[in-house]
Formats: C-alpha cells, sequence, structure tokens
C-alpha cells in the first residue's frame, strides 16, 4: 500500500465546516500564513511545496515538476462570470511523508477558508491524477527524490543515469521517472534514456504522434539546461546498430516488452451511484439514493461515485455534521470498494459546493 494511502485523510478534513463564528476563527488563521497573502488575487496557477510543515513558493521555471518524494498544493484561479473562482489541488507523492501528507491537507482547508470556503478541492495522488490537474500544466514530470534533492548542478561524470516515461494525449502528457528495467518499457509510449551528455529517445512501435513530439522537446530541454553538448540519439524498437546495442546494455541486453499499457477495464463494469448523507437526532445516514441531478437536495450532502472520482456536493442547507462527516463517508466507502472490488483507492475525490460546480461534476449527469 502507498504510504499517503494510510493517511487519515478525513481527519485532515474534519474542520472544512463548522459554525459562522468558527468558519471566522479559521479565515483569520489563515490570514495569517505568508503564503496565501497574494493567493488568488488573479486569474493564473500558483504552486507550493511542503516543507518541514512549511508551505513554500514552488519555483515558477519548475511548475509542472513533482517530486515523488514530496507533497504540494496548486492553487488555480481562473474567471467565472465575471467573478473569480478557484480549484485547489493537494498532490501526494509516492513517498511523501504522513506528516507531509497531513500539512499539505491541512494547509488546503486553511487556503479554502482564506478563500471563503468557495473553491472546488481536489485530493490528487501520484499516479492517478485527475484530467483537471493534468490540464494544468502543458507538461507533468515527477521525479525521484524530495526536499533533501534541491535543483543540484551535476556533472557528466556524476551523473546517475535514468528512465523517464512519457505517456499521453496531445493535451496532457505526463513524464514520469520510472526504473531502468524492461519491465518499465511498453511499446505503446516514448522513453528517454538520461545518461547525462548522452540522451536516448526510445520510441515503441505504437507510440504515438504527442509522446514521441513531448519527448523530443523534453531531450532538447535537457540539451538546454546541461550547459555542454548533449549528444541525443532517437531510436526505434527494431533499431540493432551500435547505438540501440549500446542503449540495451543498460537493460542487461535486449528482451522482449510487454504490449501497450492499456485502459482499465474494470471501469466499465462499475456503475455509477450516489449516496444522500443526513443527520438527524444524533444519527448520520448514509443512504443510496438514484443517480440524477434531481436527487441532489440542499439540506443535505451527496457522495457521488462518478466511477472514476468520487465527489462530495454540499447543499446550502446541509447541517456541520452532514459537510464534516461527507468526506468521512466518502473515504470509507472507497477504501470498502478497494477491498470488495479492486477499486483504486488512490482515486480523485472532489469537494464542490452548491451553487460552485465545476463543468466535471455536472457533465456526469449528462
Amino acid at each position: 500500500m502507498l504510504k499517503q494511502e494510510k493517511i487519515n485523510i478525513e481527519d485532515t478534513n474534519m474542520a472544512l465546516f463548522g459554525s459562522p463564528i468558527e468558519k471566522e476563527i479559521k479565515k483569520l488563521a489563515a490570514q495569517g500564513e505568508p503564503a496565501w497573502k497574494t493567493a488568488g488575487k488573479a486569474p493564473g496557477i500558483d504552486v507550493w511545496r511542503i516543507e518541514k510543515f512549511q508551505v513554500k513558493a514552488w519555483p515558477k521555471d519548475h511548475y509542472g515538476k513533482f517530486y515523488d518524494g514530496d507533497s504540494y498544493i496548486v492553487l488555480r484561479t481562473y474567471k467565472k462570470e465575471d467573478a473569480l473562482a478557484w480549484d485547489v489541488h493537494f498532490w501526494l507523492g509516492e513517498h511523501t511523508t504522513l506528516d507531509e501528507a497531513g500539512t499539505a491537507a491541512y494547509k488546503t482547508v486553511e487556503l479554502d477558508d482564506f478563500l471563503n470556503g468557495t473553491p472546488v478541492q481536489y485530493r490528487e495522488v501520484q499516479g492517478f491524477e485527475s484530467e483537471k490537474f493534468l490540464a494544468l500544466f502543458p507538461k507533468i514530470e515527477i521525479l525521484k527524490g524530495g526536499i533533501d534533492s534541491g535543483f543540484k548542478h551535476v556533472t557528466a561524470a556524476e551523473y546517475k543515469p535514468r528512465l523517464l516515461h512519457i505517456k499521453g494525449t496531445v493535451k496532457n502528457v505526463v513524464v514520469r521517472e520510472v526504473p531502468i528495467a524492461h519491465t518499465s518499457l511498453n511499446r505503446g509510449d516514448s522513453f528517454i534514456l538520461d545518461l547525462g551528455l548522452k540522451v536516448y529517445q526510445f520510441n515503441g512501435q505504437k507510440s504515438g504522434i504527442a509522446e514521441k513530439s513531448k519527448a523530443t522537446q523534453l531531450a532538447r530541454a535537457l540539451d538546454d539546461e546541461r550547459g555542454s553538448k548533449v549528444e541525443i540519439l532517437v531510436l526505434a524498437e527494431t533499431d540493432a546498430d551500435d547505438d540501440a546495442q549500446h542503449f540495451w546494455s543498460h537493460f542487461g541486453g535486449k528482451a522482449a516488452i510487454k504490449e501497450s499499457e492499456g485502459d482499465d477495464h474494470q471501469a466499465s463494469k462499475v456503475e455509477k451511484k450516489m449516496f444522500r448523507v443526513h443527520h438527524e437526532a444524533n444519527k448520520t445516514d448514509f443512504t443510496e439514493v438514484k443517480y440524477h441531478k434531481s436527487s441532489l437536495a440542499s439540506d443535505d450532502v451527496f457522495v457521488c461515485d462518478s466511477i472514476h472520482t468520487i465527489f462530495i456536493w454540499c447543499g446550502k442547507g446541509a447541517n456541520p455534521t452532514e459537510r464534516k462527516e461527507g468526506f468521512t463517508f466518502a473515504q470509507s466507502y472507497l477504501n470498502k470498494k478497494n477491498k470488495e472490488e479492486g477499486r483504486p483507492a488512490t482515486l480523485p475525490i472532489v469537494r464542490v459546493m452548491e451553487g460552485g460546480e465545476n463543468e466535471e461534476f455536472l457533465a456526469n449527469f449528462h
């Protein structure tokens, strides 16, 4: 199980809602966070990394680059009917610590309070990011390491080889660092074997135009940032010259690789479901209702399983207990489906407020 799956996400989100006085206290506390001073003031993207329980601004020239040992907060500010609106994502790397992930979740709630509780919130887990998150950056690069990795200049003599996996479409391409092994390769994607001053671009037989193009761009970017001339070699799976042999030598020799990684066929067997969270007489019920927009009622909270995303819809008249327990029920429901049906425990969980629904949520009822 990934480390971030052990995080008690629902506990870190218990402070999402409460009485007006509690909300005002939390907003005042949020205003004391230096990182939020200019957050959400104008359309654009802001990124912060959690560093030793602190929220630190991420360099703009590294937007789209994440380390799998860290946790990040990403804020998108945009115009909606002549007013500002926000999406806030907290991204958890596969090897982030519990402390960092918990801080990211807590600080996301704090940022939400700072913006008057109106943003749409997303929990993002490495490898299972929402389409909304992937669309924020032209390219996403996920590297091994964490805070201590920094951005150190590395000479050719001390450079450690790495393999980058390039996968996606024209709109969204994700670059992930993977182990240098035959099992990491497949015929449907492109890869870069980065050896410092020599870079191999390996294109699988079924790799797409977007993946090949992004791999080429990345190889050129590596050349630009090294400060020394980098030799770039483009290989196909069928090549057998000396360059190809040198490439395969890093994998222990050439061997058969798997076909394209297809979609999750299990998702086609899953049905959309909706549940009503209702609290009355010191008891909270979690009851299934018809999956239809007309089932939503302002005086309750609803958990909507749209197959690839779990939405929490909070009605304007829902009481504080319902608002608090919506996330708890969503997380418990997902954990149950993971054990019983093998559903990914890392599915995005998204909270939306009545009146602030985004297109992604509304599209699930079309």
